[in-house]
């Protein structure tokens, strides 16, 4: 079965510094686009992270976020008193500039760069994790891929079996449809001569025969069925290959029209339109 381009996935991690999650957004594109969103800290792993997307996914614009969240308890907080002591009296400066300034906070000088030291983290464990984590979200990703793909290939089964049927219908049909349309024009040249030339209505007849003649479309679009099953059985990245015979198959559809010459052929011509519109659009979704 196929597997789908729309999916969502989200793995995450705890170690005494923090905190790792990653969110994997997956939808239907024509190649693989990937974009990364990452903490400075971790902005350097993209190009890693890339590999790995490529290494696992064919097709689909992905969307991948990652949050890093480091602990910050009180006894592994440092502040920079100096740096501190400078804001406060540029704060004092500015004030005395000002009639009746608000008052500064604490916790307004805590914020500003330079004042509180960043927590230190061993780097390279961080990033160890943040590669091991997205394989782990990747690996989530393409199994929601393959189950979300298994719908799509049960849908396209169904309309599959929709065309077969409408195809087994004209095939059926076909030598009524001729014999009504020989006697319909049989019965116009009697009305306008009392003996026509047989003959020359043979001809007419298989002229008229050779022109609705639909048996290799018919054919043609059983064998577009057969291959498609094919396709879908193989699984891995088949989207482009189905889309190509869903145009196949429209093409031979197109054909069937305009050579209906009846209600019903025209009737099922329309329907295998409309079963092969509804399976180019799932389609589109396939990876």
């Amino acid at each position: 079965m196929p597997n789908s381009m729309t999916a969502y996935a989200r793995a995450s991690c705890q170690g005494d510094w923090g905190s790792l999650s990653w969110e994997i957004r997956s939808v239907n594109h024509r190649y693989l686009e990937a974009s990364f969103r990452l903490p400075e800290t971790l902005r350097d792993l993209e190009m890693a992270l890339r590999d790995k997307a490529r290494q696992q996914l064919s097709r689909g614009k992905v969307d991948c976020l990652l949050q890093l969240k480091l602990n910050t308890e009180a006894e592994g907080i440092s502040v920079n008193i100096e740096r501190a002591r400078t804001l406060v009296d540029a704060a004092r400066t500015i004030g005395d500039l000002i009639d009746d300034p608000a008052a500064v906070s604490p916790l307004d000088i805590l914020r500003q760069p330079g004042v509180m030291a960043e927590r230190e983290v061993d780097t390279e464990v961080l990033k160890s994790r943040t590669l091991a984590l997205f394989e782990q979200a990747l690996e989530e990703l393409n199994q929601n891929r393959a189950i979300e793909g298994d719908k799509l290939g049960q849908f396209i089964l169904q309309r599959l079996d929709g065309v077969r049927g409408e195809v087994g219908k004209v095939r059926r049909r076909m030598p009524a449809i001729l014999d009504a349309q020989r006697q319909r024009l049989l019965d116009r040249i009697r009305d306008l001569v009392s003996e026509p030339d047989m003959d020359r209505f043979e001809q007419e007849v298989v002229f008229i025969a050779q022109k609705a003649d639909v048996d290799e479309e018919l054919d043609r679009l059983e064998a577009h069925l057969s291959e498609i099953e094919r396709v879908l059985a193989t699984g891995g990245a088949i989207g482009r290959r189905l889309d190509f015979l869903m145009q196949e198959l429209n093409r031979e559809a197109n054909t069937l029209s305009s050579k209906s010459l009846a209600t019903d052929t025209t009737l099922s011509a329309v329907e295998l339109k409309v079963l092969i519109e509804q399976m180019r659009e799932q389609i589109q979704n396939v990876e």
